[in-house]
């Protein structure tokens, strides 16, 4: 795998931090690039975004992960969802003129807000995708599974596939599965038994987090394959 640290230009002289990466050999990538957004509470470093991003490069994908403004300016608060899905459009411009590592299509990931945003996109019809991976989908505040976030789901045509852990306070499973069923797209749920929103196990757990990335890997490569 080689990588290479690049900036994502946002316009107004603004741009954000990010790693593109693919095989040894650019001519041997299996034509998928991923783009993956990190969450409300984390960045492009998150152990999980990482693992993900290096398994698929090595795994002949072309993978871009990136910051979005805020935490490029190492503030808390999110910015604005304007300003979120101006970032991912800039970031999926980047990867798609991109020369080093020329891909044939184009996945989206996210882990929660990430995700989200992708999604909402993608049902506004702004952003061609080939598809969507949710590293933990927010489909609803904690405690409010009364108030899904579901209603653009249903608009998306492309296929899916979700990953939530059964201990998530922002997912209820049951809830998501219910919106599965009717989703009009392709799309496949992988869960992490006793994972929370972040698939962190309980510390009981015989599992490490490297399997868990190993898994959330795993399923990765072979949905690819098949999208």
């Amino acid at each position: 795998m080689i990588s290479e640290n690049v900036r994502i230009h946002l316009g107004n002289q603004e741009h954000v931090s990010a790693i593109i990466a693919g095989p040894d050999n650019p001519s041997q990538t299996n034509g998928a690039g991923l783009i993956i957004a990190h969450g409300a509470g984390n960045d492009m470093s998150n152990p999980l975004i990482v693992a993900v991003a290096d398994g698929l490069a090595i795994a002949a994908c072309v993978t871009l992960r990136f910051n979005f403004p805020y935490k490029e300016k190492g503030k808390k608060s999110p910015d604005s969802q304007e300003k979120l899905i101006h970032t991912w459009q800039c970031a999926y411009e980047y990867m798609k003129t991109n020369q080093k590592f020329p891909v044939a299509r184009i996945i989206a990931v996210g882990k929660s807000m990430g995700g989200r945003v992708a999604s909402q996109m993608v049902a506004e019809a702004q952003m061609d995708v080939a598809g969507l991976i949710f590293l933990g989908y927010p489909l609803h505040a904690p405690g409010k599974t009364d108030q899904l976030r579901d209603a653009h789901l249903y608009r998306i045509k492309v296929p899916m596939l979700f990953f939530a852990g059964t201990k998530d306070p922002l997912c209820n499973m049951d809830k998501l599965k219910t919106v599965m069923d009717n989703l009009p797209c392709p799309h496949d749920l992988e869960i992490i038994d006793g994972g929370n929103h972040s698939f962190k196990l309980p510390q009981s757990s015989s599992r490490s987090e490297t399997d868990m990335h190993r898994k959330i890997l795993g399923k990765c490569v072979a949905w690819i394959g098949q999208a």
